[in-house]
């Protein structure tokens, strides 16, 4: 259809908006007839899209359109007489689109808080709260007895009026909350935030390495600069966080840290709120819509001095931003695997950028990228080279496992050093990176395994709760008597998981507490804090768990780390495998030793000889020259741009034949490669079929040019309402 320009009208200019939709490109409306204010970039406006009212956001205006004029609709509400954006929140929102080529109207909604992605106004800023009312008051100590957490909330709160997270953080779930006030035992408050920025408690006397890098990331206060702090593990890098932190609060600036993981801000938010008087705000997806409102307002407001936060909290609305902390930066728990995909790290980048403050990124195993960029000079790079306080770093030794006789995944040398560890009095760490009892279900006679009918995967035997679970689409069924193929009853177990060595422990360890810590048992957000609670008193104690271990958590007590399988991501086909295996048991490693106990780590695999397993008895960084030279050889990042179009579809061949249509409108250049169609490491998927195109380029600025084009051509060909695509750069996965 051919679209005209419409008439200029100086009385009701253009409104050029980014509404909510997965189209690449922004909507035209005219202006509200009755409008007599400024068209502010960010305004959040009311529009009609098809049938619907929707909130969209004015970005721009315009004295005409290509829409003719008797379609060009007009804006219905504008919904701030200010924007909700700050300016440079907004230049960050735009520029993520573009960079990651996802739409701009689905981009932008990250900068507000849920109600107000719905329309509804800015929430206030005093925090929700819980206090006891007079009937609450009345009731005897330690009733109602048949409540006990009731009761124990309601000891809580005789103590003075609680905040709702922090009711949370001490393990009181919102049914519990709920009772109580639906009983009128308590009632619902607001506190007003303090204005005070300031100690709460002493600093620790920092060593000359942490001093160093105070003072070189504070001498950057108000302009741009990266400082990578590549601390061994246990050095006190948060120590360095909270005294930079407490440099900007004495500027009245405000603090950005982000963590990989939910179950890390708990115990980073005790040890903020005890250094500092102040208000420090949570922010993650375990909260409920009210608090992410008040925390959002606050920030925005400039109340909130401190902001902890997972991946999106990169886009929460800070006024007077300070500094920016990446702490873990290597962790894939910062780059966004569905929907928009993006990293967080490195939005954190160029946020720092547009608001002129400094981005310290902290890790014990710094990626390839930012080592990459620390050795080229655009970053800053700190080390801290000695554990703080009385910690040394653990000995490390491999067991070969090749021949040996293995019980639930464990040699007979493992498990006596086990025994005499926790026989001294110690806590051990058992780290195996599979959830489950067994990694399928065999049929001993005609070799049948459990595949998931939904996914080319297997599915997982799980004994408690005693089933089959798909760990990829989460499907899952009740263990079959017999073979659904031979009928025969002999079925077993292949593979060890979490729970298969679990029970080994239990029956062999019986004397001590053996704890399994995966994504099944730490499901609550009190689960973890919890954990650490318990282990804090040092009695002697067995862990066995997931790569959930690994997540910077302060273990002090724990003297042995044990690696049942290293050799998982030995021979991984994925590019990134080799980093990762290194970067997974640097961190599990340093879960030892961390105080007075000398620590020690066992690393049990069959193939001790692998250059990778010969690196990991060295520190992290010498193993860093050779990785990158094999990233060099490939063309691949850091030396190289890479970007994946991904094609969901219900037909293999329809979601190839797409991308091959791309890939004949675009041709491969010099400076740009398309690779494939291919379908994905795991072509189907929650019964749907996942192919891709894999460009890789000599430069950024190619790869962006290239994949515009792809986008445009994608954006313009019709196709199948059961076929969807989608754009990932820099993926972190590239199969």
């Amino acid at each position: 259809m051919t679209h005209h320009p419409a008439e200029k009208n100086p009385d009701q200019p253009i409104w050029r908006c980014a509404v909510p939709t997965p189209l690449r490109r922004y909507f035209d409306y005219r202006a509200p007839a009755d409008w007599h204010g400024t068209a502010l970039p960010g305004l959040r406006v009311q529009v009609p899209f098809g049938k619907r009212l929707i909130t969209g956001v004015l970005l721009s205006t315009a004295s005409e359109s290509t829409v003719s004029d008797t379609k060009l609709k007009s804006v219905s509400e504008v919904l701030d007489t200010e924007p909700l954006f700050t300016r440079p929140l907004l230049a960050l929102l735009t520029w993520a689109s573009g960079y990651y080529h996802h739409p701009v109207g689905e981009v932008l909604p990250l900068g507000l808080s849920p109600s107000e992605r719905r329309g509804r106004a800015e929430r206030g800023t005093d925090i929700a709260a819980l206090t006891l009312t007079k009937k609450g008051l009345a009731l005897p100590q330690n009733a109602p007895h048949r409540a006990p957490k009731q009761a124990a909330l309601i000891a809580m709160l005789r103590h003075g009026t609680t905040t709702l997270s922090d009711l949370t953080q001490s393990g009181f779930s919102r049914p519990v909350i709920r009772a109580l006030i639906d009983h009128r035992l308590a009632k619902e408050t607001e506190l007003s935030q303090t204005d005070r920025w300031c100690m709460r408690s002493t600093p620790l006397p920092p060593n000359s390495e942490q001093q160093s890098v105070i003072e070189k990331v504070t001498a950057d206060a108000g302009k741009f600069a990266v400082h990578l702090l590549h601390g061994v593990t246990g050095s006190g890098k948060t120590e360095v966080y909270l005294q930079t932190i407490a440099a900007c609060l004495a500027r009245r600036e405000q603090s950005l840290v982000l963590l990989p993981e939910i179950v890390l801000t708990p115990q980073t938010l005790a040890r903020f709120e005890a250094r500092f008087d102040a208000p420090v705000l949570a922010l993650h997806s375990g909260m409920g819509d009210l608090e992410r409102d008040r925390v959002w307002a606050a920030a925005r407001r400039g109340k909130a001095a401190i902001i902890l936060g997972t991946r999106s909290a990169v886009f929460a609305p800070l006024q007077h931003l300070g500094i920016i902390i990446v702490d873990e930066e290597h962790d894939a728990a910062f780059a966004q695997q569905d929907g928009f995909r993006y990293s967080a790290r490195d939005i954190a980048i160029k946020r720092g950028q547009l608001e002129h403050c400094p981005v310290l990124l902290g890790t014990a195993t710094p990626s390839l990228e930012s080592w990459y960029n620390a050795d080229k000079g655009r970053y800053h790079c700190h080390q801290l080279t000695q554990r703080a306080g009385q910690g040394t770093l653990p000995s490390q030794r491999q067991i070969d496992i090749s021949g040996l006789d293995l019980s639930a995944g464990l040699s007979a040398e493992l498990v006596e050093k086990i025994d005499s560890t926790l026989s001294a009095g110690h806590q051990v760490l058992v780290f195996l990176n599979r959830r489950g009892f067994a990694t399928a279900l065999v049929c001993h006679d005609c070799g049948w395994t459990s595949g998931c009918p939904d996914c080319d995967a297997r599915m997982t035997l799980h004994r408690t709760p005693a089933g089959l679970h798909c760990h990829h689409c989460d499907r899952r069924s009740s263990l079959p008597r017999s073979c659904p193929h031979c009928s025969s009853r002999r079925l077993a177990g292949t593979g060890i998981g979490t729970q298969q060595t679990e029970a080994f422990l239990n029956d062999r360890f019986s004397a001590f507490p053996v704890v399994r810590v995966d994504s099944d048992t730490m499901q609550g957000r009190e689960s973890m804090p919890n954990l650490i609670k318990r282990l804090s008193d040092g009695e002697p104690v067995l862990m066995i768990g997931t790569q959930m271990l690994s997540k910077g958590h302060h273990f002090p007590h724990v003297a042995l780390v044990a690696v049942v399988d290293a050799d998982a991501l030995l021979f991984s086909p994925d590019f990134r495998g080799g980093e990762r295996l290194l970067q997974l048991l640097t961190q599990v490693s340093g879960r030892a030793g961390r105080e007075e106990v000398p620590g020690e780590v066992l690393i049990q695999t069959r193939h001790p000889d692998h250059p990778l397993m010969q690196q990991l008895a060295g520190p992290y960084d010498k193993a860093l020259p050779e990785l990158l030279a094999q990233r060099q050889r490939g063309g691949l990042p850091p030396f190289g741009a890479l970007g994946v179009i991904r094609c969901d579809s219900q037909s293999r061949q329809e979601g190839l034949d797409f991308l091959e249509h791309l890939k004949r409108d675009v041709a491969s250049t010099k400076s740009c490669q398309l690779i494939g169609p291919l379908p994905a490491a795991m072509a189907r998927r929650k019964s749907r079929y996942r192919s891709q195109l894999v460009l890789t380029a000599s430069s950024r600025a190619a790869l962006a040019a290239s994949m515009a084009s792809l986008v445009n051509v994608a954006e313009s060909k019709r196709h199948s309402h059961r076929l969807s695509w989608s754009v990932d750069i820099d993926p972190y996965e590239s199969l």
